[in-house]
Protein backbone atom coordinates (compact mmCIF):
# COMPACT_ATOMS: atom_id res chain seq x y z
CA UNK A 1 0.00 0.00 0.00
CA UNK A 2 1.47 3.39 -1.34
CA UNK A 3 1.59 5.95 2.04
CA UNK A 4 2.85 9.30 2.71
CA UNK A 5 6.11 9.34 5.24
CA UNK A 6 6.49 12.78 5.85
CA UNK A 7 5.32 16.51 4.90
CA UNK A 8 7.66 18.68 4.50
CA UNK A 9 7.93 22.61 4.37
CA UNK A 10 10.27 26.04 3.87
CA UNK A 11 10.06 29.79 4.31
CA UNK A 12 12.21 29.97 1.46
CA UNK A 13 13.03 27.93 -1.66
CA UNK A 14 16.50 26.22 -2.50
CA UNK A 15 17.02 24.56 1.33
CA UNK A 16 16.19 21.41 3.12
CA UNK A 17 12.37 21.43 4.50
CA UNK A 18 11.57 20.61 8.09
CA UNK A 19 9.27 17.85 8.66
CA UNK A 20 5.86 18.98 9.96
CA UNK A 21 3.78 15.52 10.57
CA UNK A 22 0.91 17.19 8.62
CA UNK A 23 -0.33 20.00 6.40
CA UNK A 24 -3.12 21.88 4.50
CA UNK A 25 -2.95 22.11 1.58
CA UNK A 26 -4.37 24.78 -0.53
CA UNK A 27 -5.20 25.95 -4.07
CA UNK A 28 -1.46 27.06 -4.21
CA UNK A 29 -0.24 23.85 -2.24
CA UNK A 30 1.12 23.24 1.11
CA UNK A 31 0.30 26.37 3.30
CA UNK A 32 3.41 28.21 4.72
CA UNK A 33 5.67 27.15 2.10
CA UNK A 34 7.99 28.84 -0.15
CA UNK A 35 6.83 26.82 -3.28
CA UNK A 36 3.40 27.19 -3.06
CA UNK A 37 1.75 29.61 -5.75
CA UNK A 38 -0.20 29.69 -8.71
CA UNK A 39 2.09 27.41 -11.16
CA UNK A 40 1.87 23.96 -12.31
CA UNK A 41 4.66 23.10 -9.57
CA UNK A 42 2.47 24.06 -6.59
CA UNK A 43 3.55 20.43 -4.51
CA UNK A 44 7.13 18.40 -4.88
CA UNK A 45 7.36 14.83 -4.23
CA UNK A 46 9.92 12.69 -3.65
CA UNK A 47 9.95 8.64 -2.99
CA UNK A 48 11.50 7.29 0.75
CA UNK A 49 12.87 5.19 -2.17
CA UNK A 50 15.12 7.40 -3.88
CA UNK A 51 16.11 9.20 -0.79
CA UNK A 52 17.30 5.03 0.61
CA UNK A 53 19.61 5.56 -2.73
CA UNK A 54 21.40 7.93 -1.19
CA UNK A 55 21.34 6.62 2.14
CA UNK A 56 23.13 3.76 0.71
CA UNK A 57 25.60 5.59 -0.87
CA UNK A 58 26.39 7.36 2.66
CA UNK A 59 24.85 9.94 2.85
CA UNK A 60 23.05 10.88 6.15
CA UNK A 61 19.78 12.25 4.72
CA UNK A 62 16.37 12.12 4.90
CA UNK A 63 12.65 13.22 4.34
CA UNK A 64 12.58 17.18 3.25
CA UNK A 65 16.65 16.69 2.96
CA UNK A 66 15.70 17.32 -0.65
CA UNK A 67 13.70 19.56 -0.66
CA UNK A 68 10.30 17.72 -1.31
CA UNK A 69 7.33 18.71 0.24
CA UNK A 70 5.81 15.18 0.40
CA UNK A 71 7.89 11.98 0.90
CA UNK A 72 5.96 8.32 -0.35
CA UNK A 73 6.81 5.26 0.02
CA UNK A 74 5.34 2.12 -1.96
CA UNK A 75 4.41 4.15 -5.19
CA UNK A 76 6.67 4.79 -8.24
CA UNK A 77 6.25 8.19 -8.85
CA UNK A 78 8.07 8.51 -12.29
CA UNK A 79 6.12 5.82 -14.14
CA UNK A 80 3.04 7.77 -13.64
CA UNK A 81 2.36 9.96 -16.58
CA UNK A 82 2.21 13.39 -16.71
CA UNK A 83 -1.99 14.60 -16.18
CA UNK A 84 -1.94 11.23 -13.86
CA UNK A 85 -4.50 11.89 -10.48
CA UNK A 86 -3.92 10.66 -7.28
CA UNK A 87 -5.33 11.26 -3.33
CA UNK A 88 -4.12 11.55 -0.63
CA UNK A 89 -5.31 10.81 2.34
CA UNK A 90 -9.34 11.39 2.63
CA UNK A 91 -9.17 14.26 0.13
CA UNK A 92 -6.94 15.75 -1.23
CA UNK A 93 -6.06 15.00 -5.30
CA UNK A 94 -2.93 16.12 -7.08
CA UNK A 95 -2.41 16.11 -10.65
CA UNK A 96 0.97 15.11 -12.03
CA UNK A 97 2.42 18.25 -13.98
CA UNK A 98 6.83 17.68 -14.32
CA UNK A 99 8.72 15.11 -14.36
CA UNK A 100 12.38 15.99 -12.27
CA UNK A 101 13.59 19.20 -13.33
CA UNK A 102 16.80 21.44 -14.31
CA UNK A 103 19.35 22.54 -11.54
CA UNK A 104 21.21 25.36 -13.34
CA UNK A 105 23.26 25.81 -10.69
CA UNK A 106 24.57 23.62 -7.21
CA UNK A 107 21.49 24.93 -4.90
CA UNK A 108 21.95 24.79 -1.10
CA UNK A 109 20.46 20.96 -0.82
CA UNK A 110 23.44 19.73 -3.23
CA UNK A 111 26.10 21.31 -0.84
CA UNK A 112 24.67 19.98 2.24
CA UNK A 113 24.02 16.61 0.84
CA UNK A 114 26.97 15.97 -1.59
CA UNK A 115 24.24 14.97 -4.28
CA UNK A 116 20.51 16.01 -4.91
CA UNK A 117 18.17 13.24 -6.45
CA UNK A 118 15.67 15.63 -6.84
CA UNK A 119 16.24 16.88 -10.14
CA UNK A 120 16.35 13.05 -11.33
CA UNK A 121 13.65 11.52 -9.71
CA UNK A 122 11.65 13.86 -8.25
CA UNK A 123 7.81 14.67 -9.16
CA UNK A 124 5.78 17.99 -9.22
CA UNK A 125 1.76 18.37 -9.25
CA UNK A 126 -0.76 20.98 -9.05
CA UNK A 127 -3.87 20.73 -7.04
CA UNK A 128 -7.08 19.38 -8.21
CA UNK A 129 -9.08 19.56 -4.65
CA UNK A 130 -7.96 20.79 -1.42
CA UNK A 131 -7.54 19.43 2.35
CA UNK A 132 -5.08 18.03 5.12
CA UNK A 133 -2.50 15.46 4.64
CA UNK A 134 -0.40 14.06 7.33
CA UNK A 135 2.23 11.38 7.83
CA UNK A 136 0.69 7.86 7.35
CA UNK A 137 -2.59 9.06 4.66
CA UNK A 138 -2.93 6.29 2.25
CA UNK A 139 -1.90 7.37 -1.56
CA UNK A 140 -3.92 6.35 -4.17
CA UNK A 141 -3.88 6.59 -7.95
CA UNK A 142 -6.63 7.26 -9.57
CA UNK A 143 -7.58 5.75 -13.11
Amino acid sequence: MASLVSVNTSETKGVRKTPVGEAKITTEGLKGDAHSGDWHRMVSLLAQESIDKMVKMGLDVGPGDFGENLTTEGVDLLSLPLGARFTIGGGVTLEMTQHGKECHDRCAIYHQAGDCVMPREGVFAKVVSVGEVKVGDKIEVLD
